[in-house]
């Protein structure tokens, strides 16, 4: 018996979409696969979607067959509550997204408030965008306030194909001359650094898992993090040699992975 891959890992921070579920669907065996990883370690689920609260995530992932607890899901709306309320202090804010911003922003003790008095404005993926909502966000950057974006993904995949993600809205904003100064969702440090400060362990003992190289795993590996690419989501072995980006495991999918059925590295 060899060396299993995971051996060395104390917790796991595992992406969502392409690793877990695809869409509405959980990806087949990745439940049973949850369930061992937690043997081995706390697991912390890292998704850029915005778009829920982590109470309402973990009850829709629960609902659809993967049972998950609150606690364990950290939605880029949530890093970017907990991370003004640890580097400013509560602040009143105006919100460009859906409901999982509104949600944590005020558990977070932050304040919603009408445009012109906002000291900060929240982006995120808003499926109910509306010229009305982009006036309204440009009074407030007029205003003086600063921008904070959830995350800049271009797409969001569904089961029916891509739609607009985050970095459409984000974009909107853009074209109006106002970049944001902060974006919290991978492959930003401050993503990674919220959610192994939830699971109380440091880079080097963390294992991040993710299906996207120039999100999930070059932002791990930019804070020292071994990394597991699986192939069930949107990276392939191709992308692998023409990005350069080199994960320190690569395996079909997260139920091989977790068997220990990891893929040989390619071939530079």
């Amino acid at each position: 018996m060899g060396h299993h891959p995971l051996d060395p890992y104390r917790g796991f921070l595992l992406d969502l979409d392409g690793v877990l579920v695809r869409g509405r669907s959980v990806l087949p065996g990745a439940a049973d696969a949850l369930v061992a990883l937690r043997r081995r370690g706390p697991v912390a689920l890292l998704t850029n979607n915005s778009t829920q609260s982590r109470l309402a995530a973990a009850r829709k992932l629960s609902e659809r067959g993967l049972p998950v607890s609150a606690e364990e899901v950290i939605p880029s709306c949530y890093v970017a509550a907990h991370h003004l309320r640890e580097e400013i202090g509560a602040v009143r804010f105006w919100y460009l997204g859906e409901e999982g911003i509104a949600a944590e922003m005020a558990l977070a003790g932050h304040r919603h408030v009408e445009p012109a008095q906002a000291e900060w404005v929240v982006v995120g993926m808003d499926r109910a965008l509306t010229y009305d909502k982009l006036s309204h966000a440009l009074q407030a950057l007029l205003a003086g306030a600063r921008l904070l974006a959830t995350n800049r993904d271009p797409t969001y995949p569904t089961e029916t194909g891509l739609i607009p993600g985050a970095g459409a809205v984000v974009g909107a904003l853009e074209g109006m001359g106002f970049p944001p100064e902060l974006v919290v969702g991978k492959p930003s440090p401050i993503a990674y650094r919220v959610a192994l400060t939830a699971l109380g362990i440091g880079p080097t003992e963390a294992l991040m898992i993710g299906d996207r190289l120039e999100t999930d795993i070059l932002g791990a590996e930019r804070l020292g993090m071994d990394t597991a690419l699986v192939l069930s989501g949107v990276s392939t072995g191709e992308d692998i040699a023409r990005t350069g980006i080199q994960p320190t495991w690569v395996a079909p999918d997260l139920s091989a992975l977790v068997r220990g059925k990891v893929l040989p590295p390619p071939q530079q």
